[in-house]
């Protein structure tokens, strides 16, 4: 038990220089630190990369298909991670947003929302009379986002528990899904993939951004994801795919289309 809190305090300290850029970090195992701060082990998804926003995957179940078990409790402490301000350099989360290409009025899923670092961004870009749905499937991740929203007046904002292996809204309820540094948490990506174009509506679009495979931040690289790789597990949810043009120094972005 010692050496496990002492292994989860190293990863902390050095998750928390990878932030500040004075080098790359590495650790391993559930109850990692996430990737934007100094926080404990735990909540929703697998984060040993750096800003993630939220999870996907049930603890155990990343072990079964090979990828990283994790979980992200404790809200409070991994705010401090992934809402620390040095995170928008790297994130350009207005450029993730602008690349989502919101319209007043539409309703846009912001999937594994984590702590909420988009929210707001979201809100405005929809409007008063558009809806942001903010889902993780950590209970208190959902707890702090709805606390935020009201903290933040953000009367737009809905925030949902979100099953492990779905989007969790009706069929054909969503303009837009944002998916962001967490595909690569997903166990069965290509059935995500179609429950995504399930949830989209005619013309609708899913946003995904993911780390490259040579950035110094994000996951291992034996847990990163080639945006050919994602753009083919789009295609077999039934989605149309492309990599986005875009300035992101650390992630790529993909786009898929519900035909």
């Amino acid at each position: 038990m010692a050496k496990t809190r002492g292994n989860r305090a190293a990863c902390r300290a050095a998750l928390l220089s990878f932030l500040m850029m004075a080098g790359p970090a590495a650790c391993g195992g559930a109850g990692d630190a996430p990737p934007a701060g100094p926080a404990p082990a735990g909540s929703g998804h697998s984060q040993a990369d750096e800003g993630h926003q939220g999870h996907q995957a049930q603890p155990g179940e990343h072990a079964q298909h090979g990828e990283m078990p994790h979980r992200f409790e404790r809200a409070e402490d991994w705010a401090r991670l992934f809402d620390h301000p040095s995170r928008d350099a790297w994130q350009k989360p207005d450029e993730v947003v602008a690349l989502t290409e919101l319209s007043r009025g539409m309703t846009v899923v912001d999937v594994g929302a984590g702590t909420g670092y988009f929210i707001s961004r979201l809100s405005r870009a929809v409007g008063a009379r558009g809806t942001v749905i903010a889902t993780d499937i950590e209970t208190d991740m959902v707890r702090y986002m709805k606390e935020r929203a009201a903290r933040e007046k953000l009367a737009n904002v809905t925030v949902l528990p979100a099953p492990v292996n779905d989007v969790g809204v009706p069929a054909g309820s969503a303009d837009r899904v944002l998916i962001v540094d967490v595909w690569h948490h997903i166990a069965d990506r290509e059935r995500y993939a179609a429950r995504v174009a399930r949830a989209l509506k005619p013309g609708g679009a899913v946003v995904i951004v993911d780390f490259t495979l040579d950035t110094r931040r994000g996951p291992p690289p034996a847990h990163r994801l080639p945006p050919d790789k994602v753009i083919a597990e789009l295609r077999a949810g039934g989605l149309t795919a492309e990599l986005a043009t875009e300035s992101l120094p650390d992630q790529y972005v993909v786009v898929g289309r519900r035909k």
